[in-house]
C-alpha cells in the first residue's frame, strides 16, 4: 500500500522509464504462471482450494525472488551481501507467498460475485487466480528492488516498504493508535448487521461487502489524518481539506483496500473453510479485523507522509491520489514536485 499512497515511493516506482521495463516484466512471469498452470492442472488436484492456494503461493514466491533481481540489477552474490538474508526471506515469504495466496482469493472472490463459482467450475478460476497473482507480485517485487536499487546508489527514501518502520510505529506509538484500532473493531464489526435482515444469502454478501467497505474507507481516512496530525487534532486537518478532495482520499486507499482485504476474507470463508455463504456473525469479525488494520496502517501512511513533509518533500495534493487513475502517470517527477499546492487542500 506504501508504494501506491506515499508520493516519494509512488512517484519513483511510475517513472516512464519504470512504467516501459514493468510491463514486460508482469507480461514475462504471467506466461511463465499460465505454462507452470497448464503442467500443474495434468498432475495436482487444482479443483481442491488448497492445493491451488499452495500452487499459487509457490509460483508467486518465485517469481517474487526472481524480479527483486531483476529491479535490483546486481547479480545474487551482490543482493546477498547488500540486503541480507532477512529481507530476502521477508520479499519470499510475504511479498511472494503470503501475498500471492492473498491474491489468490481476491480473484476467486470477485469471480463468485460474478457468477463464476470456482467449486463448481474450476478450471478457469484456478488458472486466473495462478496468473493474476503471479503478475501482480511480479509488479510490486519488481518496485521493491527498484527502490531498494536507488537507495543503495545514494537516493534517499523516507520510507522503504518492508515493514520495519510500521513495526516500530506500532511500538513507539501504541497509546495513539488505541483508539483508532478500538474505532476499526466496532466500526467494522457494526458494518456487518444491516445485511442479517436480508433472506438472499448472495444479496446479504454483496450488503455486507458495500458497508463495510464504506465504514472503513471513512475509519481510513479519519485514522490517516489522525497521523497526519499526530501533534495535533486530526479534525483540523480534516476541515481543512475541500470536500472533493476528501471524498478522493476516501476512496484512495480507503474503499480501495478495505474492498480488496475484505474480498481476500471472503474468498477464504467460501473456498478455504468452505461456507455455504458468509454468515453475518462470520462477516461481523472479518469486518473488524480488516477495518482495524486499516486504521492502523492508514494512520501509519498519514504518519510517514508527515515525515516526508517534514524533511521538504512537499508535493501536489494530486499525488495523494492514485497516479495510475488520476493521470499523474503522464507528468515527470520534476513537474509534480514544483506544483503548488491548492488553497484549502492539504498534502498528506
Amino acid at each position: 500500500m506504501a508504494l501506491r499512497v506515499l508520493p516519494s515511493l509512488s512517484l519513483t516506482v511510475t517513472e516512464e522509464s519504470v512504467r516501459k521495463k514493468k510491463r514486460l516484466v508482469m507480461f514475462v512471469p504471467g506466461l511463465v504462471a499460465f505454462g507452470v498452470y497448464r503442467l500443474a492442472k495434468h498432475l495436482l488436484p487444482l479443483s481442491e482450494p488448497v492445493v491451488l492456494m499452495l500452487v499459487s503461493g509457490a509460483v508467486a514466491t518465485v517469481t517474487s525472488l526472481m524480479v527483486y533481481r531483476t529491479g535490483r540489477g546486481e547479480p545474487w552474490p551482490t543482493i546477498l551481501q547488500q540486503d541480507g538474508t532477512r529481507l530476502l526471506a521477508w520479499l519470499a515469504g510475504w511479498i511472494g507467498f503470503v501475498y500471492g495466496v492473498q491474491l489468490s482469493l481476491l480473484v476467486l472472490a470477485l469471480l463468485w460475485l460474478v457468477g463464476y463459482d470456482y467449486l463448481a467450475h474450476p478450471d478457469g478460476p484456478a488458472m486466473m487466480a495462478i496468473i493474476i497473482s503471479c503478475t501482480a507480485v511480479a509488479r510490486d517485487t519488481f518496485e521493491i528492488g527498484h527502490v531498494r536499487k536507488l537507495s543503495i546508489i545514494g537516493r534517499p527514501f523516507p520510507t522503504f516498504p518492508d515493514g520495519a518502520a510500521l513495526r516500530v510505529m506500532i511500538g513507539d506509538r501504541s497509546a495513539q493508535l488505541g483508539p483508532w484500532l478500538i474505532a476499526g473493531l466496532v466500526v467494522g464489526s457494526l458494518g456487518a448487521w444491516p445485511a442479517s435482515m436480508i433472506a438472499d444469502s448472495y444479496v446479504a454478501v454483496l450488503v455486507q461487502i458495500t458497508t463495510i467497505t464504506i465504514l472503513g474507507g471513512a475509519v481510513g481516512l479519519f485514522a490517516y489524518f489522525g497521523g497526519f496530525r499526530s501533534t495535533t487534532s486530526w479534525m483540523r486537518g480534516f476541515a481543512e481539506t475541500k470536500t472533493g478532495e476528501l471524498v478522493k482520499y476516501w476512496w484512495w486507499p480507503g474503499l480501495a483496500f478495505t474492498s480488496t482485504y475484505y474480498l481476500v476474507v471472503v474468498g477464504a470463508l467460501l473456498f478455504l473453510v468452505k461456507q455455504p455463504t458468509i454468515s453475518t456473525v462470520q462477516a461481523s469479525v472479518g469486518g473488524s479485523l480488516v477495518t482495524a488494520m486499516m486504521a492502523i496502517y492508514c494512520y501509519y501512511l498519514g504518519y510517514r507522509r508527515s515525515i516526508e513533509e517534514q524533511q521538504g518533500q512537499s508535493l501536489s495534493g494530486a499525488v495523494l491520489r492514485c497516479p495510475f487513475v488520476m493521470g499523474i502517470l503522464g507528468k515527470s517527477p520534476s513537474t509534480m514536485m514544483a506544483a503548488p499546492v491548492a488553497p484549502g487542500s492539504k498534502v498528506v
